[in-house]
């Protein structure tokens, strides 16, 4: 057997291969799974992000008294959120330009699995694989850019249901264990911050309800007030230093998982088209065998 039937039979295995699974769906129905729950986890970190940004704004906003009644001087305690305010602000766009991203893969995957689009590849595939073994068609002119428009539709069909497969497999073995202890810990420090804010509202609720004679006689108390300041600093430092960490992991889970692996893919696969429409013998016009 002649090494161009050998390469003729791979060929032709691969493109019917190709179409076998057009056909299934089975890779599509996988790749619009795994799509969509890439698309609700970033909901879901979203959700967080603007949470615990709603939280920090309200710490930043409440002002508390080292004595009672307003006497003496007024702290915010919040103010100590301040950089890590910005960090969630950045981390919320993130977020959303990775719900965007996944959003306009779910289109695309739409129109790459579209009956019409999908028929049409198939048609491709085929007439490309009767054009290796018909002799009329192996000597014509137009089989070249027959196969060369073949790869494009097959690069176009069935590269986003695997971009999501592919990324769902990355999450899955190195990214998952670090989204979900993320998303757990930045939960934590918005119900952490929320109730120092509360504790906050109510002493300030209580400041102002008091008479000045009674604020008067609580004036003995402000070195504990004080002290109870610096607890509730220290308390927005830990709930910002964890805030901090745990933005940044989600921040490298979705910003790879959404955006580097997508591009990276897509590199890849571009490099091998580019190499088999160069490819001498798979798209030139070869002597009937």
């Amino acid at each position: 057997m002649s090494k161009i039937k050998i390469k003729k039979i791979i060929f032709s295995f691969i493109f019917i291969t190709l179409v076998v699974v057009a056909i299934g769906g089975w890779l599509d129905d996988k790749g619009s799974d795994y799509a969509e729950a890439t698309f609700n986890r970033a909901l879901v970190a979203f959700g967080i992000a603007k949470g615990l940004n709603g939280v920090i704004s309200v710490a930043q906003g409440t002002e508390v008294a080292l004595q009672p009644a307003g006497i003496g001087v007024n702290f915010t305690p919040g103010e100590i959120l301040d950089p890590i305010n910005d960090l969630i602000e950045q981390f919320s766009w993130i977020m959303l330009a990775s719900t965007a991203s996944i959003g306009i893969q779910k289109i695309l995957l739409a129109i790459s699995i579209w009956p019409w689009f999908s028929g049409f590849v198939i048609f491709l595939l085929l007439l490309v694989v009767l054009s290796y073994w018909y002799k009329p068609l192996q000597q014509s002119s137009w089989r070249p850019l027959l196969i060369k428009s073949m790869l494009v539709f097959v690069f176009l069909r069935f590269s986003v249901p695997l971009i999501a497969i592919g990324s769902e497999f990355v999450y899955s073995q190195f990214l998952s264990a670090q989204y979900i202890e993320a998303t757990q810990e930045l939960e934590k420090t918005t119900d952490k911050i929320s109730s120092i804010n509360k504790v906050d509202e109510k002493n300030l609720s209580d400041s102002k309800s008091k008479s000045v004679w009674q604020s008067a006689k609580e004036m003995y108390g402000s070195a504990a007030a004080a002290m109870d300041i610096s607890a509730r600093i220290d308390r927005y430092k830990q709930a910002a230093t964890d805030a901090t960490k745990y933005a940044i992991n989600l921040i490298v889970v979705f910003i790879f998982q959404t955006i580097l692996f997508p591009l990276l893919f897509l590199l890849i696969v571009y490099q091998v088209l580019k190499k088999l429409v160069k490819l001498e013998w798979m798209t030139g016009v070869f002597e009937a065998n």
